[in-house]
């Protein structure tokens, strides 16, 4: 693909780049970092292999560590971290696709029969799902690449990756009063928004409430709020809006408040960020 390998020993601070993708919805990422990602989540389903280097992370399902060659997943909204065993860093690649992109592909291979999918395991080691992913990433990267060969690697890609989850889980009457307040902030993220609030919606009292959040989705309802704001800006920026811009209208109190926590998620800034959309 014409690009520079990195070694390890020579790895910076923080090395990304985000590739021109022609298909919407779908964010092609390459990177090599010391960085320690905090706890954090994203909109989009993650789909990539590491390529040097090591790294442990919490995921859905616990404590996780990936080497050279692993796949490494993450479904929307799974809360998870990342950081690099050793101080060498390490570098991966990753396709980040919008849910719709994965619901659409597996409702394909299922007929329809189940709506609700998720990746199974956070680390894999295999070879043959590590080889597509790797055709797919150059026809992600390809200009004037044909539709076709990118849905057939899609496809052939997720069976391996995907299970079908219980429609029951999180059914609970907890979890669904609790759902009235994740909703009130994913509709309005940039409102502000109380705990007393929070807990009127629910029918719950403001420790219930606190209680029952971090339980359904790892984060207290302020971090949570802060992770949908990053999320809102991110789209701006790509988008074009001018940083600035994208901070006041996504709810930060200034641009440097949207900096440091983009930094922190992202492991880049957003100015870096909106130069590969330039």
């Amino acid at each position: 693909m014409g690009r520079d390998v990195i070694r390890n020993e020579d790895m910076p601070k923080g090395q990304f780049r985000i590739f021109p993708c022609e298909v919407a919805g779908i964010e092609v990422v390459e990177a090599a970092t010391n960085h320690a990602f905090p706890r954090h989540s994203h909109e989009q389903y993650g789909i990539g292999v590491l390529h040097q280097g090591a790294q442990k992370s919490l995921s859905g399902r616990g404590q996780v560590e990936a080497g050279p060659g692993d796949v490494i997943t993450v479904n929307p909204g799974e809360v998870h971290d990342g950081m690099p065993i050793g101080n060498a860093g390490r570098s991966w690649r990753m396709l980040y696709f919008d849910p719709v992109i994965i619901s659409e592909a597996i409702d394909d291979m299922n007929e329809g029969a189940v709506k609700t999918r998720e990746f199974i395991r956070p680390v894999m080691s295999d070879a043959n799902v590590a080889t597509v992913f790797q055709r797919l990433f150059s026809i992600m990267t390809t200009a004037n690449s044909l539709e076709l060969q990118r849905e057939e690697l899609l496809l052939q890609l997720l069976p391996t990756i995907t299970r079908e989850r219980n429609e029951q889980d999180g059914s609970s009457r907890a979890s669904a009063v609790i759902d009235r307040a994740r909703n009130l902030i994913d509709d309005e993220p940039t409102l502000p928004v109380t705990l007393a609030e929070l807990a009127r919606i629910s029918g719950l009292s403001r420790f219930q409430v606190l209680r029952g959040f971090v339980k359904a989705t790892g984060f207290t309802p302020h971090a949570y709020l802060m992770q949908r704001r990053i999320d809102f800006a991110r789209r701006l920026i790509a988008s074009g809006s001018p940083l600035a811009d994208a901070a006041a209208t996504s709810g930060f109190a200034d641009q440097s408040h949207l900096t440091r926590l983009f930094v922190r998620k992202y492991g880049l800034s957003p100015g870096a960020y909106a130069a590969a959309f330039a």
